[in-house]
């Protein structure tokens, strides 16, 4: 398991502030998640995850482009979303510029299809919220066919049939394609059922809490005639040289981030108590690097991972203090982690 688990980040592209505290562009968060990028390359970490919104709080809403760039200036770490809303894109779209990008890295590209945590992009696209689910299950339904690069023959309600339809460019290989899931069991026996890995969004709670969704997905797989496939989890935090730096640095920002979603979304508002019952032992990975690998195993162990993606841009954290946290991750917590595991 040491050797097998593969560790990286994801990003956001949260809109970020100078070391003055003076809101930067959204452009400016663009260019600087690729140099954050190829850090985590430098550093040795397995994947880089960006995620795609439609809201001002993250500067990422078309991730292939932004992969693409990071795969001009890269050569082995793994380029993906996380997640692209496939609900409300067109199946057909996602595939081309993922096999695009594919093409670009040299086989490095992979999907993490979603229906997202956030709705902007319903009215954005011109998709009814009354079709939530069965958009995404018939697009998810599509982009598996689409996955086995033959002639695709396919029909559903929400979008015109292909008859015998060709896609291009096809990839060099398989586009290695995951399901991201919030926590419902219907989304962990959907991604079961079309064989794809499983990729849990935990962004509150004790991780510890989905060991009986990782159970059920596991057990959905041999229903399914499927063999074991990989499981992996996202989870925000943040590293610095000690817990009290990484908390002092991180809660300013994530306060007002969580705190402006919330109040779009009818939640209490959090206070510092909350805040440090998660970074304890809920889903902020935030520490030092001693810290964070323990909260990393400990998850790992618990769900039985190959995959752990560390969330590390959160809220309008300085890009300086993201490359910090971005060099102790990949120099200290991986090498911590694979020690404890072995």
């Amino acid at each position: 398991m040491a050797q097998a688990i593969e560790l990286g980040l994801d990003t956001f592209g949260d809109a970020t502030v100078d070391a003055e505290g003076k809101p930067l562009s959204q452009a400016q968060a663009i260019r600087d998640v690729v140099k954050q990028a190829e850090l985590a390359e430098q550093v040795g970490l397995a994947f880089i995850g960006v995620g795609e919104h439609h809201r001002p709080d993250f500067s990422v809403s078309a991730p292939e482009v932004v992969l693409a760039a990071i795969a001009a200036r890269t050569t082995h770490i793994h380029l993906g979303s996380s997640v692209t809303v496939l609900s409300t894109d067109d199946p057909v779209r996602v595939f081309e510029r993922f096999s695009t990008l594919n093409a670009l890295s040299n086989g490095r590209a992979e999907v993490i299809v979603g229906r997202g945590s956030f709705t902007e992009s319903y009215p954005l696209f011109g998709y009814d919220l009354a079709d939530y689910d069965e958009l995404f299950e018939e697009r998810l339904s599509l982009f598996v066919q689409l996955l086995k690069q033959g002639p695709v023959t396919w029909k559903g309600r929400l979008r015109a049939p292909l008859n015998a339809a060709r896609i291009y460019p096809q990839t060099e290989g398989t586009l290695y394609t995951w399901v991201g899931v919030g926590g419902t069991p219907q989304s962990v026996v959907r991604a079961a059922s079309y064989g794809l890995p499983l990729m849990l969004a935990i962004i509150g709670g004790n991780p510890a809490r989905f060991a009986p969704y990782a159970a059920l997905y596991r057990e959905q797989l041999h229903h399914f005639g499927h063999p074991l496939l990989p499981i992996g989890a996202h989870s925000p935090g943040h590293v610095a040289a000690t817990d009290e730096d990484a908390r002092e640095q991180l809660w300013p920002h994530y306060a007002v981030l969580m705190n402006r979603i919330g109040a779009e979304r009818g939640w209490a508002h959090i206070g510092r108590d909350h805040f440090e019952r998660e970074a304890r032992d809920g889903a902020l990975f935030v520490g030092s690097p001693q810290t964070v690998a323990m909260r990393i195993v400990n998850a790992i162990r618990a769900l039985g991972l190959s995959r752990f993606d560390l969330k590390y841009a959160n809220g309008t954290m300085p890009h300086d203090q993201l490359m910090t946290s971005i060099e102790l991750y990949g120099t200290k917590v991986v090498p911590l982690v694979r020690d404890m595991l072995a």
